[in-house]
C-alpha cells in the first residue's frame, strides 16, 4: 500500500478513536405505556395504566395524569410511589383529565376537558383551591387542552388544540396574552428569555415565538434527515439548550424522541418495539448526570 495512503487511514482510525460517546438519556414516558427507562434503554419501573402526563418527583414518586378507563371513567390525576402505591389520587369530573404538574406550593395543578373545559389546581388533602374557566370549544372534548403550565408569575399558560391558539390566563381566567400556532398546540413552554417554545402536533413542528407572537426558530422534518417528527406531541428544552421532541404517533421500531440542537442538528433519537408512540416525555438526565428543573 502507498505510504502516504497508510499514513490517511492510521490518522482516520485514530480520529474516529477520539469520536465523542454517544449521549444517553434516562427518561420517563407517558402515552400508550407508562415507564422509565435508564440511559442504558433498560426498563427500571412501569405502571400499568395509559397516561397523558406525568413527572417523576424529588421524592422518587411519579404524578401522572391517566387516561379515562373503568376505573377512572373521566381520568386522573396520581401520584404513585416506586411500588405502584397510589398516595395520591383526584378523579376527574368531566371527559379527560390531560394535565398533571407539581407546584411549588405543593399543589397539583390539572385540567379538564369536557363540557366545561376548567384548569384546577387541588391540595394534597384534595380541596380545590383554584377553579379557572378555560375559554376553548366544547364541541370536541378531546381536542381542547394538553399541557397547561404554571408560570412563575402566578399565570397559566394554556394551549387549545382544536383553535388553534396558546392563551395566557390569569387566575382569574383573563387573557393576558395570547399567540395562534399553524397546527394544534400540544404543549406550550414559557422559556426563561420569555420566549415560548410550542409543539404543533400533526404538523411535524416546533416553535419558537417571543413575547410579540414572532418565530424566532423553529424545526420541522423538512430540516431533519430521515424526517423523525411523527405527531409533535410532548417538547423539553434541556438545559444544554437543545430541544427534545416526542413522536406520538411512532410505531414499533421507529423514532420515539428526538433531540436537536440549535443549528438543528439530530444528536440524539430513541427508538424502541412498544407499538404505542410517546405522548409526553421528561429527560431525568444526560449521560448520568441529572437534568436541571425540567421545562417541559
Amino acid at each position: 500500500m502507498n505510504p502516504l495512503r497508510c499514513l490517511s487511514v492510521a490518522l482516520m482510525s485514530a480520529a474516529c478513536s477520539f469520536a465523542a460517546d454517544p449521549i444517553a438519556h434516562s427518561f420517563l414516558a407517558t402515552g400508550g405505556e407508562t415507564f422509565i427507562l435508564d440511559g442504558t434503554g433498560k426498563t427500571v419501573w412501569k405502571y400499568d395504566h395509559s397516561s397523558r402526563d406525568g413527572w417523576v418527583l424529588p421524592n422518587g414518586n411519579v404524578l401522572l395524569a391517566l387516561s379515562r378507563s373503568k376505573a377512572w371513567p373521566g381520568g386522573a390525576v396520581v401520584e404513585v410511589t416506586r411500588e405502584n402505591k397510589i398516595v395520591f389520587e383526584y378523579k376527574g369530573t368531566q371527559s379527560e383529565v390531560n394535565t398533571a404538574q407539581p407546584l411549588e406550593n405543593g399543589n397539583v395543578l390539572l385540567t379538564e376537558a369536557g363540557a366545561k373545559p376548567r384548569l384546577l389546581e387541588v391540595s394534597r388533602d384534595g380541596k380545590i383551591v383554584v377553579d379557572m374557566a378555560i375559554a376553548a370549544q366544547t364541541k370536541d372534548h378531546h381536542l381542547q387542552t394538553r399541557m397547561s403550565r404554571k408560570l412563575a408569575n402566578g399565570n397559566y399558560l394554556v394551549p387549545q388544540l382544536l383553535d388553534r391558539v396558546v392563551r395566557e390566563y390569569t387566575p382569574q381566567g383573563k387573557v393576558v396574552w395570547e399567540v395562534k400556532t399553524p397546527n394544534m398546540p400540544f404543549t406550550a413552554i414559557r422559556l426563561a428569555d420569555g420566549h415560548t417554545l410550542i409543539g404543533c402536533t400533526l404538523g411535524n413542528l416546533v416553535i419558537e415565538v417571543d413575547a410579540d407572537g414572532k418565530t424566532v426558530w423553529q424545526v420541522t422534518n423538512d430540516d431533519l434527515e430521515g424526517k423523525p417528527i411523527n405527531d409533535a406531541c410532548g417538547v423539553q428544552r434541556l438545559s444544554n439548550g437543545n430541544t427534545a421532541i416526542a413522536s406520538h404517533h411512532a410505531s414499533s421500531g421507529q423514532i420515539k424522541l428526538t433531540e436537536v440542537n440549535r443549528d438543528k442538528k439530530i444528536v440524539w433519537t430513541h427508538t424502541d418495539k412498544r407499538n404505542s408512540g410517546i405522548h409526553h416525555f421528561q429527560i431525568l438526565d444526560t449521560d448520568g448526570k441529572p437534568e436541571a428543573k425540567a421545562q417541559k
